[in-house]
């Protein structure tokens, strides 16, 4: 008898030192963090308020502002849509990335990223976290092998096609493969706002995830053209606030045209208001994610990030003079001046980075993949350009770049490199007789209004030769990019 209540003594002692210190082995790993990914759709530098916009105002990017880091040296990884959205994901630069340049493919897609491709999202699959990108694709036709779901995306919801994303009111979108009719849509009736059911499949995704960890890429149409928004409460603000100079769309341009042309652009009685009032409602979807994080409780496990993926177009009546949407820089989308390729960026993780702090650190899309691998705890993939900005967001001893390298195989063809305060652009590098070659110091000439490169020409010549020598050839993107003035 005393055996028994000795053993069962010692069983209680076992059992209450078991409650009372855990065992290593079956300690909880503590969640990684929730990463969510704004991208907008052609907002320039000067398009937010917190940016210097005054036209119109944009309160819940303020406050994401005011509550973590707004950076003032960020780039988009090129000057229009699908190359500067594969800098991304690749995180590789135009010279390197795969796809680098806008290559349609009908009837509805864009050429594919290849499969030997590895996207942010692949590695966050592999880092344990469940993928979404909703809203604008544009890296691959439905069923290729650059279509979101074989690119490490467990879900889309969205357009899978940038010439289909020139319409608010398409007839259908597409979550994964299956194709989503949209109601009262038919190229004559405008019922169904796309954008608006993206938003929601956003939501949708955070909140049946907020138990994992997750990464949620939300690249929003706003503001790309057709310039045309519901005429709801929001719309209502900006009605009458601005004096007007309508525009008129081209034949097939505008709903209910017997042969309609899906890539073209809406007339439009009121664009600024309507851009005005697209800006808005973006900035709207915004404040619903940060009110949906702090509903779930998981706000202050959850990095969000603000950009936007090239400069300010001027398609569809969209006036960016009027709204300073350079914010006082030079050029515009498919420029590789500053005002083609700087983007507002914001980064918020209450608790975590530091609130209203600005950076003035040198950074691009292509730094993005190495920054979220290493809050994933995991390796980045070999041959990237990018360098990751984590240090920075927490405040510590941060590397940077060498240089920052652009192509564009449009207009002539055109390159740019940013090394520390130098930038050097040259224009119509494809034809050597009206090539030229132009050199900034962006610390006294921001605007980039006074070339120096008469001055400079030791300089010349070593941006020259990172230009010839900073990119490998593409079978499918061909480049003349060995043309320079004076060579």
């Amino acid at each position: 008898m005393k055996l028994y209540i000795s053993i069962l003594a010692s069983c209680i002692c076992l059992l209450l030192n078991g409650c009372t210190q855990p065992s290593k082995e079956i300690k909880k790993e503590a969640k990684k963090p929730n990463i969510i990914y704004i991208l907008a759709d052609d907002a320039g530098y000067g398009d937010l308020s917190c940016y210097g916009q005054t036209k119109y105002q944009t309160p819940n990017l303020d406050k994401l502002a005011a509550s973590g880091m707004k950076f003032t040296q960020h780039y988009a990884g090129s000057t229009v849509c699908a190359p500067s959205r594969s800098s991304l994901l690749t995180g590789q630069h135009t010279g390197h990335t795969p796809v680098r340049g806008n290559k349609e493919v009908k009837p509805e897609g864009q050429h594919p990223l290849p499969d030997a491709s590895v996207t942010i999202a692949e590695v966050l699959k592999g880092a344990g976290y469940v993928t979404g990108a909703f809203g604008k694709w544009g890296l691959g036709f439905p069923g290729s092998e650059g279509d979101p779901n074989a690119q490490g995306f467990d879900e889309f919801y969205g357009y899978n096609c940038q010439r289909m994303a020139h319409r608010y009111y398409p007839t259908h979108l597409w979550h994964n493969n299956e194709k989503i009719d949209m109601p009262g849509n038919d190229w004559t009736k405008t019922q169904t706002y796309a954008q608006d059911l993206v938003q929601e499949q956003t939501l949708k995704f955070i909140e049946s995830n907020k138990d994992t960890s997750f990464f949620a890429f939300v690249p929003v149409l706003i503001p790309h053209a057709e310039l045309i928004v519901p005429g709801d409460s929001i719309f209502e603000k900006f009605d009458g606030v601005y004096n007007e100079k309508s525009y008129e769309g081209s034949e097939g341009s505008d709903y209910g045209s017997d042969e309609l042309l899906i890539y073209k652009y809406c007339s439009q009685d009121k664009p600024r208001a309507t851009f005005a009032a697209m800006m808005y409602r973006m900035d709207v979807y915004v404040g619903q994610i940060m009110v949906k994080l702090k509903e779930l409780g998981i706000e202050d496990n959850t990095i969000v990030m603000f950009a936007s993926d090239n400069g300010p177009h001027q398609e569809g009546g969209a006036d960016p003079d009027f709204f300073q949407s350079s914010g006082g820089l030079r050029g515009y989308k498919r420029d590789l001046y500053e005002g083609g390729i700087r983007s507002p960026f914001i980064v918020s993780w209450p608790g975590t980075i530091s609130a209203g702090t600005n950076s003035e650190h040198i950074s691009s899309f292509w730094d993005v993949l190495p920054t979220c691998a290493e809050l994933a705890n995991v390796p980045s993939p070999e041959n990237i350009d990018g360098i990751s900005f984590l240090p920075e967001l927490l405040g510590k001893e941060q590397g940077k770049h060498e240089y920052l390298y652009w192509e564009f195989h449009e207009k002539g063809g055109r390159i740019a490199i940013r090394e520390g305060d130098w930038k050097a652009v040259a224009y119509n590098v494809s034809h050597p007789k009206i090539a030229s070659f132009e050199l900034y110091n962006l610390a006294e000439d921001e605007a980039e209004h006074k070339n120096v490169a008469d001055q400079n020409p030791q300089m010349v010549d070593h941006m020259k030769h990172l230009m010839k020598t900073s990119r490998t050839d593409s079978d499918i993107f061909k480049f003349k990019a060995s043309t320079l003035v004076g060579e």
